[in-house]
């Protein structure tokens, strides 16, 4: 508990984890509200659309959860820091718990602000949370982004340098897996089983209706649970290996 207290206290006494947070429920929010407001009445609006900014929202807390672990090392206290504690996993996993529970909160939070707000402007019924699959659609924002802070996390720990860190899990989330499909024969395959790609089905296409986001995907290699599992799996195993380097590794 001690060590969860102080990884709280060093996360919410600089700016830019406060910063991160704003700005994730801003683009959250804001992406979903001007989606309500300006989507043509001809097309259909649910509640997978009103997370339209969710992946937005998920890159910040990334750069969020990278900075959460270089800051220390880019200032020098993780020395002071290994010397108060010299347990590093235990150090480590502190940090990772309290990372990845805000970025949960977080995601939770802008996921039904981005509902309730486009609720509001749309006034459309068919934003009423009246299946299973919609509650999921908006429950599951805050568990892709607590995965998403595993792989920020871990880079951070295997990389120690900020732009390093940010630009890599950035580049991979936003330009990697989709370059993926380019491929010639095997690109749609591959693509099938990025960790990102198999997230934004389980968002999109779990409790096995099909909405009007999910219908323009491919069909997926394993369900939308399974997806779920997959990506927080792959999540889990780079912070194992993030937290092996800094075991080995000289502060």
């Amino acid at each position: 508990m001690t060590l969860l207290a102080v990884e709280r206290m060093k996360l919410f006494t600089t700016r830019s984890p406060w910063w991160c947070m704003i700005v994730a429920l801003a683009l959250t929010v804001g992406f979903g509200a001007l989606y309500a407001a300006t989507l043509p009445a001809e097309f259909t609006f649910d509640v997978a659309a009103t997370q339209s900014g969710g992946q937005l929202g998920m890159m910040v807390i990334m750069v969020l959860a990278a900075l959460a672990v270089t800051t220390e090392y880019r200032f020098g206290t993780i020395k002071a820091t290994f010397q108060a504690a010299p347990n590093r996993t235990a150090v480590m996993l502190a940090k990772s718990t309290v990372v990845t529970a805000l970025a949960f909160v977080v995601g939770e939070i802008a996921a039904f602000a981005a509902w309730g707000v486009s609720y509001l402007i749309s006034g459309n019924e068919v934003l009423a949370l009246d299946t299973s699959q919609e509650w999921v659609q908006l429950t599951g924002l805050g568990l892709v982004y607590a995965g998403a802070a595993l792989y920020a996390l871990a880079v951070g720990m295997l990389v120690r340098q900020s732009a390093g860190a940010i630009s890599l899990v950035l580049v991979w989330a936003l330009l990697v897996e989709s370059l993926v499909q380019l491929l010639p024969r095997v690109g749609n395959d591959l693509y099938d089983w990025m960790p990102f790609a198999a997230a934004t089905r389980f968002l999109m296409q779990s409790g096995g209706a099909e909405t009007s986001m999910s219908s323009q995907l491919p069909e997926p290699p394993i369900g939308p649970w399974a997806s779920l599992v997959y990506f927080l799996a792959i999540g889990v195993v780079l912070l194992v290996l993030g937290i092996v380097t800094v075991r080995q590794r000289d502060a």
